[in-house]
């Protein structure tokens, strides 16, 4: 597919959004969690799913809740599945025929301006039925909801790290493994703030004129997505996914990770 960005934007930017790496190293997605005062924490899912993929998004809840360090309460059932808006403290999770336009599913995260996660949603793209064999039902809800709780990939060369946060197409990459609980260990183990030097850099570019986050806001084409629904700037793509960033106009900014039709 053909891309457009803006190059200065995203030289800056791509290191703060690359989410890749050997399966031996942490696979944090640049830092990115939701804010918490107590050493708990309860994500808040509201299922606005058909019952072709309920039943996934609940066995996946479950998986990501063994890690003993986030729970997850799933409540209501949201009545917009083809917007699938974010709420604020929450996680919406819907499928819809988004169209033939590149991606099996997509995870998108809000982020105050502090850096931390304050909303976020996942979608899975009925328009690719064909694409979907059970296992990789489990594989793409699993990945984009652990995207939505802070984790990057711990591989994207198609190997298997046993882990639905790598992009193999094996039967065992289906679910989270101890790595994945691990990894959330280290993300969550601390209260302190996290300051994103993403959110930092674009703000500083908006302000300095650098960058029209209007236009962005308005998914005008110049913010670079060629996914047809207007993302934001592409800053990182690889075989498997890209990755896009759009600044909103209460000063917050939204990170979108696109799972990427097999090819």
């Amino acid at each position: 597919m053909k891309m457009k960005s803006k190059s200065v934007l995203s030289t800056i930017l791509a290191s703060a959004l690359l989410i890749s790496g050997p399966a031996s190293a942490t696979h944090s997605w640049n830092g990115y969690h939701w804010a918490r005062t107590t050493s708990s924490f309860t994500v808040k899912v509201t299922n606005s799913l058909t019952s072709s993929w309920s039943g996934v998004m609940t066995t996946a809840v479950g998986k990501w809740g063994s890690s003993g360090v986030l729970t997850f309460s799933v409540t209501g059932t949201g009545t917009n599945r083809s917007k699938c808006p974010m709420s604020l403290g929450k996680v919406n999770i819907c499928n819809y025929t988004y169209g033939q336009n590149g991606w099996l599913g997509l995870a998108s995260i809000n982020l105050d301006s502090s850096g931390h996660i304050n909303q976020g949603s996942v979608k899975v793209n009925d328009s690719y039925q064909s694409s979907f064999t059970p296992a990789e039902k489990n594989h793409v809800m699993c990945q984009e909801m652990g995207h939505t709780i802070g984790l990057g990939h711990t591989s994207e060369n198609g190997s298997s790290q046993n882990t639905c946060m790598d992009y193999s197409t094996s039967t065992t990459s289906q679910w989270p493994n101890a790595h994945d609980y691990d990894e959330l260990r280290i993300i969550y183990q601390h209260l302190d703030n996290h300051n994103s030097s993403l959110v930092a850099n674009l703000n500083a570019l908006v302000a300095a004129g650098s960058f029209d986050a209007q236009a962005c806001v308005d998914g005008a084409k110049s913010c670079g997505s060629d996914l047809g629904s207007h993302l934001g700037l592409l800053v990182a793509k690889s075989a498997h996914h890209a990755l896009y960033a759009s600044p909103e106009k209460d000063g917050s900014m939204t990170i979108h990770h696109a799972y990427l039709v097999h090819e």
